[in-house]
């Protein structure tokens, strides 16, 4: 089978070199444009998909838009027989989606229907889902809406931040795409229509997505940050300006108090070696890495020994 691999950020990775490690012939790679990186922005960076593609000596398409008669036409040129889509990061019309002769597949990280959408992963984490997966199904125009030819549950561990299970959901997902594509060959894949009055959306974050709500229980807060972390990373605000928090820990404290009188939601209690205790709505979250803007991520206690934080200070608005 020839195939057609879209795909653009390290998650995409393991499927793509996986379908290389199996003996599929892969003619060719869409990926996202180089993007602009440094101070001056002047350094163009490849996406990690591309740097394999480089490497294994692959056919590498990047247009700002997968769309229109020239790409169209450079496409039809590699005659794929199917396209692999893993977070390629632009929806496709139905000319790219039709276009090879076996359609279009999709490896989608959420057990579908749940979670259809941008970040599958950062929403499990975020609305405390115990098990999430991997999704292989058949590309259609309406957004993740297509029927499924095998869907991988794994757990979520308590404790488990976006950055590790993303990286655990890209080797299921490059396990899923195999098997999905053995079944294809043995003409014995069955495609399983998804109900749609169950399906639920993970939209693409934003700034207010990623900012933490102090007056939210502890154990609410700790699954945003645990959702964000590595990337973005949960966003507050210290005495000097925006910082973001990494190593979420819920204290078992319940609601904080002192002398009688409930302590105000961002109140930071303590600072130190084990980290930075904050008042939530309910109970206590200690943060152990933080990371003020402009400068690398550290410790609690680097940041209070630069004068950055300290007890009695509160973070947010």
């Amino acid at each position: 089978m020839r195939i057609l691999f879209w795909g653009t950020p390290e998650f995409a990775t393991p499927s793509l070199l996986a379908l290389i490690g199996e003996g599929f012939d892969v003619v060719g790679v869409v990926t996202q444009p180089d993007k602009p990186q440094g101070r001056s922005r002047s350094r163009l960076v490849p996406s990690p998909v591309k740097q394999i593609a480089l490497a294994e000596g692959l056919p590498v398409l990047q247009p700002a838009r997968p769309r229109g008669p020239e790409f169209l036409h450079d496409m039809r040129a590699l005659r794929p027989d199917a396209s692999i889509v893993v977070a390629y990061g632009h929806i496709l019309v139905p000319e790219v989606i039709d276009a090879p002769p076996r359609g279009t597949l999709n490896v989608h990280a959420s057990l579908l229907p749940a979670l259809r959408g941008a970040a599958p992963i950062q929403a499990a984490i975020r609305q405390g889902f115990e098990e999430t997966g991997i999704s292989v199904m058949r590309v259609i125009p309406a957004l993740d809406a297509g029927p499924v030819l095998l869907r991988i549950a794994t757990p979520i561990a308590p404790d488990e931040t976006y950055g590790e299970l993303a990286i655990r959901l890209s080797e299921l997902g490059a396990q899923a795409l195999i098997e999905a594509l053995a079944l294809v060959e043995l003409g014995a894949a069955h495609e399983t229509p998804q109900d749609d009055t169950r399906a639920t959306y993970a939209p693409k974050l934003d700034r207010a997505a990623v900012t933490v709500d102090w007056s939210r229980p502890a154990d609410d807060v700790a699954r945003l940050i645990r959702a964000v972390d590595p990337k973005p990373g949960a966003a507050t605000t210290g005495p000097a300006g925006d910082v973001k928090l990494f190593g979420a820990q819920c204290l078992p404290l319940g609601s904080p108090r002192e002398g009688g009188t409930p302590l105000s939601p961002g109140a930071v209690l303590s600072v130190g070696p084990d980290g930075l205790d904050v008042a939530c709505g309910v109970g206590v979250l200690r943060v152990t890495q933080v990371q003020p803007s402009g400068r690398p991520i550290m410790s609690p206690a680097d940041w209070a020994r630069g004068r950055g934080i300290a007890a009695g200070h509160r973070l947010g608005a």
